[in-house]
């Protein structure tokens, strides 16, 4: 069995946030399943790979959405 990793260096279903306008400034979202990796655009596919169960993915999102993750 393949580590989720491994998984999603191999995934093919990297997308960018629409916003991004085709920049390379952002960063991109992956899954398979069960796991949602987050890598930076600009090292595409050599980027370290951020992996989360769904769970963790949608509160990290929540926590974002509502300002608690902004650091002044």
């Amino acid at each position: 069995m393949q580590s989720a990793h491994t998984a999603l260096a191999h995934a093919t279903n990297w997308r960018k946030p629409t916003r991004s306008q085709g920049e390379n400034n952002c960063v991109e979202i992956g899954s398979v399943p069960g796991t949602i990796g987050v890598r930076d655009t600009k090292l595409g596919a050599a980027s370290p790979i951020l992996a989360f169960s769904a769970t963790a993915f949608a509160a990290l999102i929540t926590a974002a959405k509502s300002g608690r993750l902004d650091y002044h």
